[in-house]
């Protein structure tokens, strides 16, 4: 797989955390595209259900945040859901983006054969189903190889690990629900771990590594952060501002 290369490496890899989210309106085609012309090594994204059960990329469960609608995504169709406006309200040059559906996001990435993703299940009752749709759907276009599924539910952590057999990145457990605990639990499910900046120390990251759990870092956007981020071990960030984290990367490969 080629996402084995994050468990082999000593390369800061870089996640662009819903796309390039600090310089365009997150999880929109047009903050993906941005960062991969930039240089993101992975893509982070947010995946839910409309009520015509389609694969959408979106973070919240309402639009209201990000969209100029209101309402549960689950409770519009997808015809529904495309009339949003998902640009404006971050800026009015963005006006008229829309909300992408998982279809057209997959389709993006066919000028991008290396970039990895790191595809975000958002927790709801039917977020199994999202899963096994969003698995499907990547087998299909022949890019699982390049995934990594994330969900802050530990049941669908389980599922996507049981059933499919595929890296799974979870949290501390504080963090997520549904969580077991004890080495048979929940961190037996999980590949890797998202540490926020909040938790991170070089201690948590050393414990997780013990156990065989690869310790990634979010969101440091600052160059102290990302650099107190590689001080601690991690070396895979989900950042929200991509330039910092390349900025401290260039650095570290001048000195090799």
């Amino acid at each position: 797989m080629m996402i084995e290369r994050l468990a082999h490496t000593n390369e800061i890899i870089i996640a662009a955390h819903r796309g390039w989210k600090s310089a365009y309106p997150e999880n929109t085609l047009l903050a993906f595209r941005k960062a991969l012309e930039r240089g993101a090594d992975m893509l982070e994204l947010d995946l839910r259900l409309t009520r015509d059960q389609e694969l959408v990329v979106i973070h919240d469960q309402t639009v209201d945040r990000t969209t100029d609608g209101t309402g549960n995504v689950g409770d519009y169709a997808l015809t529904e859901l495309k009339r949003l406006d998902a640009g404006g309200w971050f800026g009015p040059e963005f006006q008229g983006l829309e909300v992408p559906t998982f279809r057209e996001f997959c389709d993006l990435l066919t000028a991008y054969p290396e970039v990895l993703l790191n595809v975000e299940i958002k927790p709801a009752a039917n977020a199994i189903e999202a899963a096994d749709l969003a698995i499907a759907m990547l087998r299909d276009d022949g890019y699982l190889e390049r995934c990594v599924f994330t969900c802050f539910d530990a049941n669908v952590l389980t599922h996507i690990h049981d059933t499919y057999y595929l890296p799974t990145q979870g949290f501390p457990g504080q963090l997520m629900s549904n969580y077991v605990a004890g080495p048979e639990g929940t961190m037996s499910k999980m590949w890797a771990v998202g540490i926020s900046m909040k938790l991170l120390t070089p201690e948590l990251v050393q414990n997780y590594r013990k156990q065989g759990i690869l310790p990634w870092s979010y969101c440091p956007d600052e160059e102290e952060q990302v650099r107190y981020a590689l001080e601690c071990g991690t070396t895979t960030m989900t950042v929200n501002d991509l330039l910092p984290a390349m900025k401290v990367r260039e650095e570290e490969e001048r000195k090799i």
